[in-house]
């Protein structure tokens, strides 16, 4: 949840591309700005100032890029300093790979865990995963119901005291699978004993990573954290878990880069796919308000096959769809991710202050049991649905009627969207018909 550093940011550019000319005054007002919005974001004080020097100075002292106004320079370097303050972008390799995971208790790292195998899993690795967290009793268990819910193959013995033992035995038993990822003990601190434990298990095992998971929450704190875990155990990489649950994020990621750890993966949520890797461009291009269309596109593809695509974007610019359709893409969407997270990709879109995510979500759920509950007539040719026909799907569905006639009226806006804004019709006019589906969204 940065919402509350993204509307700040947002706030601050969107005063810049307002400003009748651009000075020193303007300048100075624009850095006063950002340095209200990361605070609050729980980023760091000395960093902050840091970062709202560069800017200043580059704005003031700078010449324009070839082909750039002046707004467009200012912005443009609000966006570069930005993109340099949160951290370099990880190389991702999808190669066969050991990943050990290690982190305190309660940093996310059993489900991130489930998380990364499902991740690697869809990109075409044989995942399988090995329990060496032999102090908490129902460690084992957890990573046993991950592992099964992602669909892959776990090796986590109750009764085998030796992580080293539990990791020789483990890589023996999957020598064929082309990605081990380790889970690992964790405390509510790093002592001696954990760090020497986690030492000398990577001395053993020799992974390709170390990765340290740190919640969001902490904000600020994920510094020394990281430091520590770099200096006494070796890490690679950080992923910063529960981002989707607190307004610190900015903090405990500009912390992690401030201290030289690579932040490498960000959880978005507790679904099993809620997890992305680390792109500084794109995670500041969302945050300003630039969107993030290369990603969208991405999640797209992971959720509708192209043939599938192909076919409802036949269907859809020549107005044929149907409520079948409609279910699919609402299904299709689902599978995309969250509503903020999707909302956030698309260049301009903000969401109004106050607006509560989960009824739009819950919004969508209850249009698909509207849908399901429709007779295979009514699917084909919604303009038959009627008084009594809504009647009959609310009880059917347990859906208020107020909702259906949303949905019907969401289907009929997204005719018109297909006949008139992509069949010649101008962006503008398409623009104007996507503000009206927001409202229906009650957005």
């Amino acid at each position: 949840m940065l919402e509350k550093i993204g509307e700040g940011l947002r706030s601050a550019i969107n005063k810049i591309i307002r400003a009748g000319y651009i000075d020193k005054s303007t300048v100075d007002e624009l850095v006063k700005d950002i340095q209200r919005a990361l605070l609050q974001g729980d980023v760091d004080v000395k960093l902050v100032f840091d970062l709202s020097k560069r800017i200043r100075d580059r704005a003031l002292n700078e010449k324009p890029k070839a082909g750039f106004t002046p707004k467009e320079h200012i912005i443009n370097i609000v966006y570069e300093e930005l993109v340099k303050f949160v951290g370099q972008k990880p190389e991702i390799i999808l190669k066969p790979r050991k990943i050990m995971l290690v982190g305190l208790f309660g940093s996310g790292k059993t489900t991130t865990i489930g998380k990364l195998a499902r991740f690697y899993q869809k990109r075409g690795l044989r995942v399988a995963l090995i329990g060496c967290d032999v102090h908490r009793p129902a460690a084992m268990d957890q990573l046993k119901q991950i592992a099964d819910a992602v669909g892959v193959p776990c090796y986590a013995p109750k009764d085998i005291k030796s992580p080293i033992e539990i990791a020789k035995k483990g890589q023996e038993n999957f020598s064929k699978y082309d990605l081990l990822i380790f889970d690992t003990s964790g405390r509510n601190a790093l002592d001696a004993e954990l760090a020497a434990e986690l030492k000398e298990l990577g001395e053993f095992v020799k992974p390709d990573e170390v990765l340290l998971t740190i919640p969001a929450d902490i904000g600020q704190a994920a510094g020394p954290q990281a430091s520590e875990f770099k200096k006494l155990v070796g890490i690679t990489g950080v992923v910063i878990t529960k981002m989707d649950g607190t307004a610190r994020g900015g903090g405990a990621i500009t912390a992690c880069a401030a201290t030289g750890a690579t932040v490498k993966w960000i959880g978005t949520g507790e679904k099993l796919d809620a997890i992305e890797a680390f792109d500084p461009e794109r995670f500041v291009s969302r945050l300003i308000g630039f969107g993030d269309l290369q990603g969208l596109l991405e999640k797209a593809k992971e959720a509708v096959s192209p043939e599938e695509a192909k076919k409802m974007a036949e269907k859809f610019t020549t107005g044929k769809f149907t409520m079948d359709d409609l279910l699919t893409q609402l299904e299709a969407f689902q599978k995309m991710g969250s509503f903020k997270a999707i909302a956030s990709s698309l260049p301009g879109f903000s969401l109004p202050p106050g607006v509560d995510i989960s009824n739009q979500e819950e919004k969508m759920k209850k249009w698909k049991y509207a849908i399901q509950s429709m007779t295979r007539e009514e699917r084909a040719n919604p303009d038959i649905i009627n008084s009594s026909r809504i009647s009959r799907i609310s009880r059917g569905s347990g859906v208020p009627e107020s909702d259906i006639r949303d949905l019907l009226k969401m289907y009929s806006q997204m005719k018109k969207v297909s006949k008139i804004g992509l069949k010649g019709g101008s962006l503008q006019s398409l623009m104007k018909r996507f503000k009206g589906l927001k409202g229906l969204m009650g957005i």
